[in-house]
């Protein structure tokens, strides 16, 4: 039998500077293909058209007042700000302990500072708009996004090879 990998403990960079003590939660990205139905005739139904990647999206939970996300809003660069999360997830059946980094290359686009209310918890959350994605496992590159550049590699596959060559790039 065995059991799940959970995380056990995690720190978070923004631009290289560790946030270990103010970041409770992140948000990594989901990744989802963007896609257009489809039905035509001779089709009994209808199926979704790859058309690509959909957009990500990462957030970040900052414990009490920090000028980390404020620094960078506002940036002209589609990639301005790097965002690495590193995790610790561990399978409690055996023990065994498994490294998780997540390399993000955006920008703020959202900052949200909740609500204010004396004697409360505080936290803000920034949102950031990802254009390069890498997810990393025991330093081997599971996943790999780089929209402008259209690299999208999983496990080693270059999904977008073909499609790269068959226009010159």
């Amino acid at each position: 039998m065995g059991f799940p990998s959970k995380l056990k403990d995690f720190r978070h960079y923004i631009d290289g500077e560790g946030y270990a003590g103010i970041i409770p939660e992140v948000g990594l990205p989901k990744l989802a293909l963007k896609t257009e139905d489809w039905r035509a005739g001779g089709m009994l139904g209808t199926l979704k058209i790859d058309m690509g990647l959909d957009t990500m999206e990462a957030s970040v939970t900052f414990g009490g007042l920090t000028d980390a996300a404020i620094r960078q809003f506002g940036t002209g660069l589609y990639d301005g700000v790097l965002n690495r999360f590193a995790g610790a997830y561990q399978e409690d059946g055996n023990g065994t302990v498994r490294a998780l980094e997540v390399f993000m290359l955006g920008r703020w686009h959202e900052i949200d500072f909740g609500s204010a209310k004396v004697g409360s918890d505080t936290s803000h959350k920034a949102t950031l708009n990802v254009t390069y994605y890498r997810m990393d496992v025991d330093g081997v590159t599971w996943i790999e996004i780089d929209l402008v550049n259209c690299i999208f590699i999983v496990m080693g596959t270059d999904r977008w090879a073909d499609i790269r060559a068959a226009v010159g790039g």
